[in-house]
């Protein structure tokens, strides 16, 4: 059993947020990258969007817990 307040969670979550706001724009400027080079690998930009999908998945989903706990 937690001892945790939803306060203390819904700060932990927001800590997760970060980390994955921070990923993703990551992978936005590696997409830059990408898309800068004389031929852009269309494989690797495919494969850069589907972390973004992915990330952008994880975000709403610790957005609704955090909407559980308010």
């Amino acid at each position: 059993m937690t001892t945790l307040t939803n306060e203390d969670k819904i700060s932990i979550i927001n800590q997760h947020k970060r980390n994955l706001e921070y990923s993703k724009y990551n992978v936005e400027i590696t997409i830059l990258e990408e898309n800068s080079a004389n031929n852009p690998n269309q494989d690797t930009l495919t494969s850069l969007n589907n972390q973004i999908e992915e990330i952008s998945k994880k975000i709403s989903v610790l957005d609704a817990e955090i909407s559980k706990l308010e």
